[in-house]
This record gives structure tokens, sequence and C-alpha cells, in this order.
């Protein structure tokens, strides 16, 4: 019998290799494309990271009647809170890459909390396949009526004086409005303590009675005690003016320029998604985010309509994860 060498069997096993590729290849696409023109075939979940009847609840719902209505399929929405959506996000993870499993994810899931836990169970990177984003929440730094601050050139003026007591409510430890006040103070050159509660119920309620004089919320949770005088909205922590509060500045306007904080939320999938699902799926998304309809309804409960694809919303991501890290470590940020 011919004694085969060990190069000449590592070269024909290379070069099988090599063949098995160059056939396997053109299958492998082939089988994607059949699946990106079947999809889907039965109904999609939507993960929401948030109690049922909030905004970001109306939001996934909204997205998941809109989007199931365009992909021919039902979307059903399954909300998993805990732990500042990491509970969601860990189950995405390791969720099927079948495009069975979408997940409402949001700044906090992808920048905040890698900021602030050391213990992850998903990487905002390397856990999901980015869709796009969807919309942003704005913030606003609301006072409790009977302080006599009606600006924010007021509230600096109280907040640096010697005997500075003033403090700040947020609805969380490590939650989006404790980043946006830390930023705040950042740009405003002033200290204030920070008190957080359990939820913007809680938060509120210590504005509205008294117990802390300022409290930094979102214009959704904001909306019925602004309207009805029990807190005195003094301004807003985005960009631009929010069309709820028209007669409420900007943090820029005030003096302040180039200051901008907001909440996002985005869809993503678990890593992997093929890339003829993941097109068909961030092709309906856009559609569904550019009709009049969804916007007027996301605009109606405090949300702004934002969209970028997958990418855009990637590069943003890797562009604020390192600032909010910054933040987190300057002002002793840490997870409950």
């Amino acid at each position: 019998m011919q004694r085969i060498s060990r190069k000449s069997f590592l070269r024909a096993a290379v070069s099988a290799c090599a063949l098995i590729s160059l056939v396997s290849s053109p299958l492998i696409a082939a089988a994607q494309s059949q699946a990106a023109t079947d999809y889907p075939q039965r109904p999609i979940k939507l993960i929401v990271p948030f109690l049922a009847g909030g905004a970001t609840d109306i939001l996934g719902r909204l997205l998941a009647t809109s989007l199931g209505e365009r992909l021919g399929q039902s979307v059903v929405v399954e909300n998993k809170p805990g732990a500042g959506t990491t509970v969601a996000a860990a189950l995405v993870a390791k969720a099927p890459a079948d495009g069975y499993t979408l997940f409402l994810g949001s700044s906090s899931t992808l920048v905040l909390n890698p900021s602030i836990r050391k213990a992850l169970a998903y990487d905002p990177f390397k856990s999901f396949t980015y869709l796009g984003s969807v919309a942003t929440m704005g913030q606003l730094v609301v006072v409790n009526p009977q302080v006599p601050i009606r600006s924010l050139k007021e509230l600096v003026a109280a907040a640096n004086k010697p005997d500075n007591t003033i403090s700040y409510a947020s609805f969380g430890s490590g939650s989006s409005a404790h980043f946006g006040g830390e930023l705040l103070q950042s740009a405003l050159g002033t200290k204030m303590t920070h008190v957080p509660f359990n939820g913007s119920a809680q938060s509120l309620t210590s504005v509205m009675g008294g117990q802390v004089p300022v409290g930094i919320d979102t214009v959704v949770a904001s909306l019925p005690q602004v309207r009805a005088g029990k807190v005195r909205a003094i301004a807003s922590l985005s960009a631009e003016r929010h069309p709820l509060y028209p007669d409420v500045p900007t943090v820029a306007e005030s003096g302040y320029p180039g200051f901008a904080s907001e909440a996002w939320f985005g869809l993503l999938a678990p890593a992997g998604l093929p890339v003829p699902v993941r097109d068909k799926v961030e092709a309906a998304l856009q559609y569904v985010l550019a009709q009049p309809d969804v916007q007027k309804k996301l605009r109606d409960v405090g949300l702004n309509p934002s969209w970028s694809n997958g990418a855009q919303l990637l590069a943003r991501t890797q562009q604020e994860l390192p600032q909010m890290k910054v933040v987190a470590e300057k002002a002793h940020i840490q997870a409950d």
C-alpha cells in the first residue's frame, strides 16, 4: 500500500475544505435568502423590559401592532421588567437568532447599565443585532411650586449659595434621570444632592410634597403634574423644546449651549440574525416609523419618533458608552 506523506495529506485536507466552502457558501446564502422570503411564518415575540401601562409599554404595543401589519404576522408583546432592563436583555441574548424574538432596548440597556454594572449577563455589542432606533424620550427639570425658582439661572443662584441645601429627585440610582442630573450639574457648575426613588411616582410625589425641591423626570410622567400645577417645569434637557411643553426652554436656550440629554429606544434581536431577515425587519421598522399616524400616536404620549438604521444606532451606542462611563466614575454612580 502506498504511504501518503503528512504534508500531502494536509494539502489534500485543505483543498477539500476549500472545495466544501465553495460549495456550501452559495447553499448557505440561498438558505438565508429563502428564510427571508418565508419570514415570518409564525407569531413574533417583542420583549419589552418594562411593566405594562407605561409610555414604553405603549411604545412597544404600538410597534407590535404596526410591525405585525407590515410583516403580515402577529407580533406579541411580552413584558419582562426587572433590574433596569437587564432581566429582559439577558433573556433576549440567549434566544435563537431567527427573527422570532425582538427586543425593545434602550439607552439604559445599552449605555447606562454597562457603565454602572460590573457583571452583566449580556454584552451591549456582542449579544445583539441592531435593527434601528425607534424614539427618544425627553426629560424635564421640575420644582415644587412653592420654591422661588422659575429658571435655571435662579436654580444656579440658589445652588451656589454658601448654605446650599438644594437636592434633586430622580426615579432611581443609575437611571437616565440620574445621569441627566449629573450632566446638568456639570454644565451648570453646581452641586446638588441626589435623592433616588423607586420610580417616577415616588420621585414626583416627593417634589410635589416639598420633601425634595427639585426633580428630574420624563416628559411623560411629569405631564399630569405640570398641567395640574403640582410641579413647575423650568427647563427641558433635550436639544429642542418638547411639543407638549412649548413654553419650557431647553437647557441650551437657558444659557448653556450644546447641552442635550435624553433617553432613547431601539429595536434589537439576538446576535447572529441572518442578514436577509435583519434587512426585512429593518425595512419594516423604517416604514412603520414614517407613517404619520404612528408618529402622532408617539408624540401624543410624549415620545419623539426617531428613526435611524441599525448601523447608526450601533454607532451611537459606541459613542455614548465611554462618555457615560466617565460620568458614572466622576459621580460615583453604581447600580443598586
